[in-house]
């Protein structure tokens, strides 16, 4: 948790094998006989805020009777976590704001790129399930939506990373939840033909 919560804070690049030593209480030896390298230690960090903390943003998400209930509450839960709002946890998101160099990264880029793709899947699961059930239309494109909840989200870790707080946070989830009344709507909506324009022929003549 102390390694997790260092990371959180000043991010993977900006935290040195000394840090996270001084932080355990134990000497760079042990440290790499327990966890093997610092992008080992990282990728572990990941899966522990995971487990620990996804309920603060999916636990009313899954309780949810719609899929539009479902979004609120994923955005509104979100604006409360990443602002400490219930809880004394550092601003913004992990997994969001992590940030490492590809070069010589490529296991530890993966997992991340994983983790941010298992967000992405549960909301468009959710979104699935809102179609099957006949809340949201067949024609809706699931992918768009649950990647513009996603995105919105992201924007929010980093409001709340300069300082944002949860009542900011929480207005822009009612902003973007007027986006997904827009988007869901525009779904609806079958397509108007196109009017067919009249062509002037010539002079005191109209072709259509």
């Amino acid at each position: 948790m102390k390694a997790m919560r260092l990371f959180w804070i000043k991010g993977y690049e900006a935290t040195s094998i000394a840090d996270l030593t001084t932080a355990l209480g134990v000497g760079s030896t042990s440290l790499y006989a327990a966890f093997g390298s610092k992008d080992e230690l990282y990728a572990e960090t990941l899966r522990l805020y995971s487990d620990t903390f996804e309920h603060l943003v999916l636990g009313r998400f899954r309780q949810a009777a719609t899929a539009r209930e479902a979004a609120l509450a994923y955005l509104r839960d979100s604006a409360a976590a990443m602002t400490g709002a219930d809880c004394d946890l550092p601003h913004g998101c992990l997994v969001t704001l992590s940030t490492v160099g590809s070069e010589g990264h490529d296991a530890l880029g993966e997992v991340m790129k994983t983790t941010r793709a298992g967000a992405f899947d549960v909301l468009s699961s959710r979104l699935a399930q809102g179609v099957a059930d006949g809340e949201l239309p067949p024609a809706l494109d699931i992918a768009h939506l649950a990647r513009y909840l996603q995105t919105v989200q992201s924007g929010m870790a980093i409001r709340a990373r300069d300082g944002a707080d949860r009542s900011e946070l929480q207005a822009v989830a009612e902003i973007a939840m007027a986006g997904w009344d827009g988007i869901v709507q525009q779904s609806q909506s079958p397509p108007q033909p196109r009017k067919k324009q009249a062509v002037r022929a010539g002079p005191g003549r109209m072709k259509t």
